[in-house]
């Protein structure tokens, strides 16, 4: 499977078969520049404009936006009811984690996850191999709570998203305390976008940090 940060929450997951999964694309104005984007399906955690700005994808695709259990060319998506703050929705409404199935790998897109879940829906979730998890606090969970997180679920890749990068415009904080709280893990700081994983080279406890896509950078 291929992983490809675009920044912010915006990734494009491709399995081994070619099927592409968007998930909670950037608008423009928020420091991001996305290209259009071909995929199969797009999941939107909720409907803020750092998040579902669809219309940056071309061609046929399926939008999943709620909870519920969905097949897109072979991958199973499933959605699970969160919320965006700590005061169960009351600040910032709620908020969709999607679990994808590809290539015999299970992956949780976190979204704008507020506050960790109770147990009996951490449970639900299932086994997690690759957690995308939000570390910038303000308007999701924080490096800390990230790392507690990734303790409850054990996942065996954590990759850390929506945080302070030099061109987000949105006031967040940035990578180090988690590279910090996560000292104890391996960390593996590709300085690429991209990243290619496999069942077998997944390993443990292992950090994968992306640097966000750069138009003028990565398509040069």
């Amino acid at each position: 499977m291929q992983i490809k940060w675009y920044g912010h929450s915006s990734f494009l997951l491709t399995d081994s078969n070619g099927v592409r999964i968007l998930t909670d694309p950037c608008a423009p104005g928020y420091g991001y520049e996305l290209p259009s984007i071909e995929a199969d399906a797009v999941t939107v955690s909720h409907d803020h404009k750092d998040h579902n700005y669809i219309s940056i994808v071309t061609g046929s695709t399926t939008i999943i936006r709620g909870v519920g259990e969905y097949n897109v060319n072979g991958v199973n998506i499933k959605g699970f009811e969160t919320f965006h703050d700590r005061s169960r929705g009351a600040l910032r409404g709620k908020n969709i984690m999607f679990v994808y199935e590809m290539d015999d790998m299970r992956v949780l897109h976190c979204g704008d996850l507020g506050a960790i879940p109770d147990q009996e829906l951490l449970d639900s979730l299932g086994q997690i191999d690759i957690l995308l998890v939000p570390i910038g606090a303000i308007y999701t969970i924080d490096d800390l709570e990230a790392r507690e997180l990734a303790n409850l679920l054990k996942p065996r890749v954590v990759i850390p998203m929506h945080y302070k990068t030099p061109k987000l415009k949105i006031d967040l904080c940035p990578l180090a305390p988690f590279i910090d709280a996560a000292k104890d893990c391996r960390i593996h700081n590709l300085n690429d976008c991209e990243a290619s994983v496999s069942r077998m080279s997944l390993g443990e406890d292992r950090v994968i940090v992306l640097r966000p896509y750069d138009a003028e950078r990565d398509e040069a």
